[in-house]
């Protein structure tokens, strides 16, 4: 397990600002405009780094290790990159916390004025939108890809819309629609609506994605939030291989939508349309999550991973147990 201290994101984005002005020779206010960071604030950092003592003949990180089992993640997989939190913490809230400040760090990193930004609702993304501290105003709109279910404020995707707005000084548009319509026919009607067609028409043509992965093989999975099921359906769902919950869809091992009544029923794109999105960055905490993890990553269904060390262990030993079966 990595030692917590010092503080891993203000270390992590030192050593990525040093990578790039020492290794790669780019000006502050290049780094600046590439992390959407003010040049003052890459003037610290490089400060900051030069006081640790991370500037030397090369450029050192505490966190070694997590880089290295960021780099192997990417490799055996189809992801662009991958960011790894050191498991300081056996608390399962602590944990997601943790990675939800990474993937606010990742997402900082990544949006740019003008930007669409589609999200779905869920912890993981909740813990984002709670860990999000621009330094500046940034002309954003923020919209669903699902419709939402009343109760809790991780499951009410407008919540997390509306406060992830608020909190980057953008604009939200919502979706008025509940996630799971009685029949298809009524689905169709819904999306058919001219203000959730707007809406979704919109969240297909993001410039960034934002969705957590979900398990319904825990029974306290959050899966069951948004869709309450006795214990012999969630045992029907695990015995017919579906392994995961992205975007509210149940997906196969394989990564593919599985054949399940419910997913048409579902008020909420599907994964495959959001494929042309820049980014769509997946966050997920626990080892719980290994085999959904992979079975989002056998889909293609992001191209970038936030997760924590004790994750990318089992996910990364996982993968490998089944390259050894094959």
């Amino acid at each position: 397990m990595a030692d917590p201290s010092p503080d891993f994101q203000l270390t992590r984005q030192i050593h990525t600002v040093l990578v790039l002005h020492f290794i790669e020779g780019m000006k502050q206010s290049e780094i600046a405009t590439k992390l959407n960071l003010s040049t003052s604030k890459v003037n610290r950092l490089i400060a900051q780094g030069r006081k640790l003592g991370m500037v030397k003949i090369d450029i050192e990180s505490p966190f070694e290790r997590l880089s290295e089992l960021e780099a192997r993640l990417v490799s055996a997989t189809a992801l662009r990159s991958a960011m790894v939190t050191p498991t300081v913490s056996g608390n399962a809230d602590t944990k997601l916390q943790q990675v939800g400040k990474a993937a606010a760090n990742m997402l900082m990193e990544t949006i740019r004025d003008g930007d669409v930004i589609a999200i779905t609702g869920g912890k993981a993304v909740s813990a984002v939108v709670e860990n999000l501290s621009p330094e500046r105003a940034l002309d954003v709109t923020v919209v669903p890809l699902t419709g939402g279910v009343q109760g809790k404020f991780y499951t009410d995707v407008n919540h997390l819309v509306t406060r992830m707005a608020e909190r980057l000084g953008g604009k939200p548009m919502l979706v008025h629609a509940p996630l799971f319509a009685e029949n298809t026919e009524q689905r169709n009607m819904l999306t058919d609506m001219a203000s959730i067609k707007e809406v979704f028409d919109l969240a297909r043509r993001a410039d960034v994605a934002l969705t957590g992965i979900g398990s319904v093989e825990p029974r306290g999975s959050s899966y069951y939030d948004l869709n309450p099921v006795p214990e012999a359906d969630r045992k029907m769902l695990v015995s017919m291989g579906v392994t995961a919950e992205f975007m509210a869809h149940l997906i196969g091992r394989n990564g593919q939508l599985a054949d399940y009544g419910l997913n048409r029923r579902l008020v909420a794109l599907s994964p495959e349309e959001i494929r042309s999105c820049r980014t769509v960055i997946g966050v997920a905490a626990g080892a719980h999550k290994a085999r959904p993890i992979q079975a989002v990553l056998n889909g293609h269904l992001v191209n970038k991973l936030v997760l924590d060390e004790e994750t990318v262990t089992a996910v990364l030993a996982q993968m490998e147990g089944t390259e050894h079966a094959a």
